[in-house]
């Protein structure tokens, strides 16, 4: 039987995923008004302009997030699937969610805190489900996480193979560009046609990488890149307000989404191959936490000493602590966290199937490939939008 031949492991991908989350944390700081008390084009004219395109970065990591997770469905049974994505994203969440709480509660400067039971619901990460409001913005791109994870649950229900995964990308595209006419509230939820192009994308990187490039892929991807186009003006409105989407040229955001595609498609051909810095590691490991706990506490910290220390300084304090924070967190909270409930959820697991009567037992799974390309893909021991 030939032996599936070791691939090096795409540490590019941990390093693209921390450009994601500096582009993110670039916007909050430098392009909304709410950290500086008016618009931050006066204190910073020239880094404004490009910081004002960082939401973008969410983009990155969902294009990211589909490649990681079609990687990941492979082998794993379905209850293994969920026990990699529930160690993967709460252990650092329910760190962020109460420290949040806590400094906005603090001071209510750039947010508020309506009461703690809201902080409570938070704790689930399905708070955007029953309109609960976020303790911090950026926990609505979880919500969309979580509904990607159940639609490619039904493909690790299914089977995994690579008909398989085309005949998901094929039928997620058809229900996300119908969607919006079908007036479906429930199809338009997990069709999610602003955000499927990058998912679907992703997934196709990944079978280039995993079985080659042909025709086929390539014409998916090329499908995906052309439906994103049709939520630009949409995405600008919402992160820039409709007087930024009838205004600001969308040329940049074009230019920003196709560099993200083409960086993926180089990674998945084996571009970036050779890049195995060991720091891109720690890179792709603090991306989570950072992301998570970057916008209302560094928002904050601008906003209370913005008088008091010169712009440049405190934002590149603000940064500093930030990073250091969710190093911090990734090393004395998602590593043992991850590792306890990953073994706890599995013994669980365990019973069921033991005590499953007229279940047969689990014939052994192949293991999966050799290389791992991501943080995010890890067997999650030290736990990388996307």
């Amino acid at each position: 039987m030939s032996q599936r031949r070791p691939v090096p492991r795409l540490a590019a991908l941990d390093g693209l995923r921390l450009v994601a989350a500096l582009l993110v944390v670039c916007y909050h700081y430098l392009a909304l008004s709410r950290p500086w008390g008016h618009d931050p084009s006066t204190i910073f004219p020239g880094l404004h302009h490009v910081a004002e395109f960082g939401w973008l970065g969410v983009e990155v990591f969902f294009l990211v997030s589909g490649f990681v997770i079609g990687m990941s469905v492979w082998g794993p049974s379905l209850g293994d699937f969920a026990v990699s994505r529930i160690s993967r994203l709460f252990p650092a969440y329910w760190v962020a969610v109460p420290l949040t709480a806590l400094v906005v509660k603090k001071w209510p400067e750039v947010s508020s805190i309506r009461g703690w039971d809201d902080v409570i619901v938070n704790l689930t990460m399905v708070q955007a489900g029953n309109n609960t409001k976020n303790v911090d913005d950026v926990y609505w791109t979880l919500f969309v996480e979580l509904k990607f994870y159940v639609l490619m649950a039904l493909v690790v229900l299914c089977g995994v193979t690579y008909r398989n995964l085309l005949i998901f990308c094929g039928a997620w595209t058809v229900a996300a560009a119908l969607a919006p006419s079908l007036g479906s509230t429930v199809l338009t939820a997990f069709a999610m046609p602003q955000y499927a192009p990058f998912f679907i994308a992703g997934i196709a990187f990944h079978l280039m990488r995993r079985f080659g490039p042909n025709a086929l892929l390539w014409g998916v991807v090329g499908f995906q890149l052309l439906l994103a186009q049709r939520y630009i003006h949409y995405r600008i409105a919402s992160n820039l307000g409709h007087v930024a989407a009838e205004h600001l040229p969308s040329w940049p955001v074009r230019l920003i989404i196709l560099a993200g595609f083409a960086t993926v498609g180089a990674i998945a051909l084996g571009a970036f191959d050779r890049v195995q810095w060991r720091w891109l590691s720690t890179a792709g490991a603090i991306t989570y936490p950072l992301y998570l706990i970057h916008m209302f506490i560094g928002m904050t910290l601008i906003h209370h000493f913005r008088g008091r220390l010169p712009a440049p300084v405190l934002v590149g304090s603000v940064v500093a602590l930030m990073m250091a924070t969710a190093w911090l967190i990734h090393r004395f909270v998602e590593r043992p966290a991850s590792k306890w409930i990953r073994d706890s959820m599995k013994r669980g697991i365990a019973d069921v199937r033991r005590n499953s009567p007229g279940r047969r037992p689990a014939r052994p799974r192949a293991a999966p490939p050799a290389a791992v390309v991501s943080e995010e893909s890890r067997p999650l021991h030290h736990a990388g939008v996307g």
